[in-house]
């Protein structure tokens, strides 16, 4: 088997969430626990640090995984999804997973994987775990797919639980409100392990008080001791940000240059500050110059995109994978602070998600090309823009991603600015 053919075969025997939805939600963990059973449960061989939420999660570890880098530890990292490549998604100390290992992984276990009958999800993070116990890493970051209780990262005991915030998202699994939410997220809390949340929110902080005191956690908030203030952007090629960090109102860490561009990225730099703070009371010993380095190196590290990624100077072009409410008033606030001549958006969304949550929030002076990406899960072009015709939104609808990122490159002026999102995988189509 090739890695071309293992790649089919997963695509296309094993369910798989981000393309075909609710099909392939499996709202318990017995398949996960089997899978890693055949392997001799490889999660118990190295220690983790487990990363929920509704935004932020996927930096966060990033950041994380290029800091422990560092410092000299042998880290793990286990994301998703992914934008072009499945390898994306398992990596030890910045290198994705061999191509060799994928097949390889497949072939010797096929058997006795289909009797369990496993989602994507499911044989992705069984294959993560065995890779990790191979790879003799120190440490994994290990972020979470979706919610936490029922997410199958969550069979591991970690060194810390982290929970960067709570906003709507995926509400047909995990719940209509935040309390809701917050508890699906609340999940992954397991005994006498630390909790470290990134962004205290009154409307779920008993949530978690609540669950911590169940699992006899000690739970911490990132936001009540750090802050960071942007000095400025940087950069000729991109978008970057250099910040301050504070503790407690007094100077923490001056001049942090963090290749990740988007504004959002401050409130992900508290809740990461919270980690290490966390981390080094269990004797990691990070140090300023660490976090400094392996902040501004996270994105060549961790080979990170798709997040404020400046594809395009003349005219201006930018991509975000932000998809949900929260995550597209980051990008919309970031848009309103640049200047450019005309506006032009190359948006898409999913068809399991309420598009208005996403459109209502939106500039209405901008010229739209709506689009679908390439997953049976993706929502139909005309009705997109049929919705955000109902939000004032004007445009045309394309027939794929492609032909309306060319529309919106063949109509930009060099001093106009071209934005891309609205899905993960509209942005992992344009890069």
């Amino acid at each position: 088997m090739s890695y071309k053919e293992a790649i089919e075969y997963m695509n296309a025997q094993l369910p798989m969430f981000h393309r075909v939805g609710a099909a392939a939600y499996r709202a318990n963990l017995d398949n996960t626990l089997a899978l890693c059973s055949v392997l001799g449960n490889p999660q118990d061989n190295f220690k983790c640090i487990h990363i929920t939420g509704t935004n932020g999660k996927g930096s966060v570890a990033h950041m994380l995984a290029s800091i422990l880098q560092q410092k000299g530890v042998r880290a793990g990292l286990y994301t998703s999804p992914h934008l072009k490549d499945f390898r994306e998604r398992i990596r030890v100390n910045g290198k994705k997973i061999s191509k060799a290992y994928v097949p390889a992984f497949i072939s010797k276990h096929m058997e006795e994987f289909e009797k369990i009958n496993p989602s994507f999800f499911e044989l992705a993070v069984a294959m993560a775990f065995q890779y990790f116990k191979e790879q003799h890493v120190h440490v994994a970051i290990v972020e979470v797919g979706m919610g936490g209780r029922l997410d199958s990262t969550n069979i591991i005991t970690p060194l810390l639980s982290v929970v960067t915030n709570v906003s709507l998202d995926h509400m047909q699994f995990l719940g209509d409100t935040l309390p809701k939410i917050a508890q699906e997220k609340a999940g992954i809390f397991k005994p006498g392990v630390p909790v470290l949340i990134g962004e205290r929110q009154e409307s779920v902080d008993s949530v978690f008080r609540k669950q911590a005191k169940l699992t006899k956690s000690e739970i911490n908030y990132a936001s009540d001791h750090y802050s960071v203030v942007k000095i400025r952007n940087w950069g000729r090629k991109a978008i970057h940000l250099n910040v301050d960090v504070y503790k407690d109102k007094e100077v923490f860490i001056k001049k942090i240059p963090c290749p990740l561009g988007g504004d959002y990225q401050m409130k992900n730099l508290v809740t990461l500050m919270g980690i290490i703070e966390e981390l080094n009371k269990q004797g990691f010993a990070i140090t300023a110059d660490h976090i400094k380095k392996g902040i501004r190196y996270s994105a060549i590290r961790t080979g990170f995109k798709g997040r404020w990624q400046v594809l395009s100077l003349k005219p201006l072009t930018i991509c975000d994978t932000g998809h949900n409410e929260a995550g597209i008033q980051e990008v919309v606030a970031q848009l309103a602070n640049i200047s450019y001549g005309k506006l032009h958006l190359v948006i898409g969304t999913v068809s399991d998600k309420d598009p208005s949550l996403i459109l209502k929030h939106l500039p209405v002076k901008a010229t739209y090309y709506f689009c679908k990406a390439d997953i049976p899960r993706g929502l139909d072009a005309d009705s997109l823009k049929q919705l955000a015709s109902e939000h004032k939104l004007k445009g045309k609808s394309y027939k794929s991603v492609k032909l309306a990122y060319e529309a919106a490159k063949h109509a930009a002026a060099e001093d106009d600015l071209i934005f891309v999102g609205g899905s993960t995988f509209v942005v992992g189509e344009v890069i």
